[in-house]
């Protein structure tokens, strides 16, 4: 049965039109890109380990260039070798021989992606990059194409039948360009012994930022915080850190060294009323805390302080330096859009409320302490 009027099966036979709905057209384009990969896994010999050593070795950057549908899939893969630590940016083949490759230096790696090996773009720029010095990697489907033949190193891809209806639109050649891309990408980052800390550098912004930033990062300062002495009344605390303003559901309390001791939330006041003890509202705030709080230090990741929020049902988590001071304060309402999950699954709900905070004198005053406070 002709191509032109049937569609593809997983096992690369052909079914007539119309007598397959597209739901299980999908299901056969996806098991047939499925199993490209999984044999071009099986096909991986040691030049992929060459191109890793080239790229590891690179003194330049790692420039990708490919054309159309390759090309696309380049810009891709330049952006996970950037945000993995391998500084790369992607070239337009096109655009090279008209000035871009004034952006080529000898000890640049070029990776070129494509499938057939004998793009017209690609093989007109191959001369200019052999004249610059560059050593080349190429993704393409054969070594014997004339990218094969003068790259240094060769990834091949292999024969691959596309998975369209008329086998002729890029995409099971596209999808095994990306795996192998995402795959160089990623054992460079292995190699390079890339860790959290340095994604999170590359990654600053968004939710994904957020979770790999440190605590101070993100917390409220102690100026934006409310901090009290624990020998002040909760009538006192309460009357003199109230201001205007957004504020944390949290007093953090210290001692006269401005060390963290306990902490005064609004469940903490709640529950003064509830039981009936009014009385408890002119005695020292140290009786109705909680003592010796949880928290964290400074330089922590912010995702184990998302941790502790959820293991501990908390809303508040104090930040302190190595001598017990607080420095500011982890509010659930600053990280709600974070993966934040209870035991259950469910997302922890906290108050609305923001903080603020002390400024102690010096620790070995014994005279008052000034307390600044906003909220």
């Amino acid at each position: 049965m002709p191509a032109s009027s049937a569609l593809p099966l997983s096992d690369g036979g052909f079914q007539e039109k119309g007598s397959m709905d597209p739901l299980s057209l999908a299901r056969s384009i996806l098991s047939q890109e499925a199993a490209a990969i999984e044999q071009l896994a099986e096909r991986l010999d040691e030049s992929f380990v060459e191109a890793i050593e080239l790229i590891l070795d690179c003194g330049g950057s790692v420039i990708v260039t490919g054309m159309g549908k390759a090309g696309l899939v380049g810009q891709k893969i330049a952006a996970t070798l950037a945000s993995t630590g391998t500084p790369s940016h992607f070239m337009h083949p096109a655009e090279a021989i008209h000035g871009d490759l004034g952006r080529v230096r000898s000890d640049d790696v070029i990776l070129v992606l494509s499938f057939s090996g004998e793009t017209e773009e690609i093989t007109r720029l191959l001369p200019h990059l052999d004249r610059l010095g560059c050593r080349i990697i190429a993704m393409t489907a054969l070594a014997e194409s004339s990218l094969g033949r003068v790259a240094d190193c060769t990834l091949k891809l292999g024969t691959l039948r596309e998975a369209d209806p008329l086998r002729l639109a890029p995409s099971t050649s596209t999808t095994a360009m990306l795996a192998m891309g995402d795959a160089l990408a990623l054992a460079a980052a292995t190699e390079r012994q890339f860790e959290p800390q340095d994604f999170a550098q590359f990654h600053p912004g968004g939710s994904l930022g957020r979770k790999l930033a440190k605590v101070e990062e993100v917390m409220r300062h102690t100026d934006d915080c409310r901090v009290a002495l624990l020998s002040l009344t909760v009538r006192e605390v309460l009357v003199d850190v109230g201001q205007p303003g957004r504020r944390s559901g949290a007093i953090m309390l210290v001692d006269r060294t401005g060390v963290l001791r306990g902490i005064f939330t609004d469940s903490d006041f709640a529950r003064l009323f509830e039981d009936r003890r009014e009385d408890a509202l002119d005695q020292p705030i140290a009786h109705v805390m909680t003592p010796n709080p949880k928290s964290v230090l400074r330089g922590a990741m912010l995702e184990s302080a998302i941790e502790i929020l959820a293991e501990r049902k908390i809303s508040e988590l104090p930040v302190v330096d190595k001598a017990g001071r607080p420095l500011g304060l982890i509010d659930i309402t600053d990280v709600v859009d974070l993966p934040v999950k209870s035991e259950s699954g469910e997302p922890h709900k906290s108050s609305e409320p923001r903080a603020s905070l002390v400024r102690n004198e010096s620790p070995d005053d014994d005279g008052p302490i000034t307390l600044s406070f906003c909220g």
